[in-house]
């Protein structure tokens, strides 16, 4: 297992000789972060004047978006042509599709995606609301991919592009990947550790996102070698998510992505009596999302959220919230449960790069409705809201409660008062 001591060498300048005294808070670490780290703070920017339309962009890690929406890692990042056509339409960042040394070991198959519809088994006419997949990591070679993240970033220096990552169990494997990738100027990294098919098989992905153990060894390894902002994609596929959230945060992350595509079966052909998506006769579980997986997501975002303000309050991570974002009006309600950013990815798969557009007017709609100028102005409010079932069985009874005091009118005749005497004997009669 790794020790703090490599992370604590990268966010204080300490030599990894350096003796720390036995009551030394590591949680402080982070009040040590050298200059070739870049900034945590989390805000939003200005305040929009009153008059004028909401103010959509945020910093996030020290890296400042147009606006909150992300193209979440797949096939809308997968190559230099998609991702320049996203800046192009407005995206506030781009996450590239998940990247690992030796591509060559990723095969995919056709067809690779299922659909799920509101109507019947093998309706045609009716609406898409889950998604399945069983898609790979990118299929092209390491090298492709870094020429051109180098090059979006000489074209667009003042946009933010994020590098997914993966790779096998190998320290020596995370440091080169990381090493490489870093050179082309990318503004942080995502890891992934979350695919839910294919990749497990060889040890990656959710096979490391859902052995704590082997995540805070993994991260450790990342986290010494990474110079900029390191997010963790988190899988669904796990009893609570809180547990890999937070050892990712403990082990030096800045910020947490979730959530990943949740495993699933898509449903079997009542025709032919075959499993969907079918390749040669035969499926494998895969990787759900879209619309239906939207409640689910946010059950598990506000988990993380609630987890990360008890014990990290005070400390500047983000939240990057993931599922079923088809509107702005969806994605303001990541937000109210405490997400920095929302990434989409199967919406842009649906409705096309220049959907950014709808989002964003939608979200300030949202915003003008309740008079917010910034997204901080609302960001993790509905937080407060959430309490346990015993809570709301004590809150309910006291309300009962008081609804029949009130009912019954007053209580002494000292509670008499002339202004509302009126209202006071109407509140005694029974008919």
């Amino acid at each position: 297992m790794a020790s703090m001591s490599s992370a604590l060498t990268r966010f204080s300048g300490l030599s990894s000789k350096t003796t720390l005294s036995p009551d030394f808070d590591h949680s402080s670490r982070r009040t040590f972060l050298p200059p070739n780290r870049v900034g945590l703070k989390i805000s939003s920017s200005s305040s929009a004047a009153a008059d004028s339309e909401p103010d959509l962009s945020v910093t996030v890690n020290g890296l400042k978006m147009p606006n909150p929406f992300v193209i979440g890692s797949g096939p809308p990042g997968t190559n230099y042509t998609v991702m320049k056509r996203a800046f192009d339409e407005g995206w506030g960042a781009v996450i590239a599709k998940t990247v690992s040394l030796d591509a060559s070991k990723v095969i995919n198959v056709t067809p690779r995606y299922a659909r799920l519809k509101t109507g019947s088994n093998g309706s045609a006419k009716t609406d898409v609301i889950g998604w399945q997949n069983i898609e790979l990591i990118s299929d092209r070679p390491l090298e492709t991919m870094l020429k051109e993240f180098k090059q979006l970033k000489q074209e667009y220096p003042d946009r933010i592009l994020i590098a997914s990552i993966m790779e096998e169990y190998s320290k020596t494997g995370w440091e080169e990947l990381i090493d490489r990738v870093e050179q082309t100027g990318v503004d942080a990294l995502e890891i992934n550790f979350s695919c839910p098919h294919g990749m497990p098989e060889r040890r990656m992905g959710a096979a490391v996102g859902q052995d704590c153990a082997l995540l805070e060894e993994v991260c450790g390894w990342i986290n010494a070698k990474a110079t900029v902002p390191v997010w963790a994609k988190m899988t669904p596929n796990i009893t609570d998510i809180t547990e890999p959230a937070r050892v990712s945060l403990k082990s030096g992350c800045e910020g947490i992505a979730a959530i990943n595509t949740i495993m699933s079966v898509m449903g079997i052909d009542l025709k032919t009596l075959h499993p969907e998506p079918c390749v040669e006769g035969y499926s494998t579980p895969g990787g759900y999302s879209y619309k239906a997986v939207r409640p689910i997501a946010l059950s598990k975002v506000m988990n993380i959220a609630q987890m990360m303000k008890s014990e990290f309050g005070g400390k500047d991570y983000s939240l990057s919230g993931i599922g079923g974002v088809e509107t702005g009006y969806d994605a303001a309600e990541f937000i109210l449960l405490g997400s920095n950013t929302v990434q989409v990815c199967t919406g842009v798969m649906v409705h096309g790069y220049g959907h950014v557009k709808t989002l964003c007017a939608e979200l300030q709609d949202f915003m003008k409705q309740h008079n917010f100028s910034t997204i901080e102005d609302f960001r993790g409010h509905s937080l407060q809201y959430f309490t346990t079932h015993t809570d709301l069985v004590r809150r309910q009874k006291e309300a009962i409660e008081q609804r029949k005091a009130e009912r019954k009118g007053l209580k002494s005749d000292k509670d008499w008062t002339g202004d509302g005497f009126v209202k006071e004997t109407e509140s005694m009669v029974s008919n």
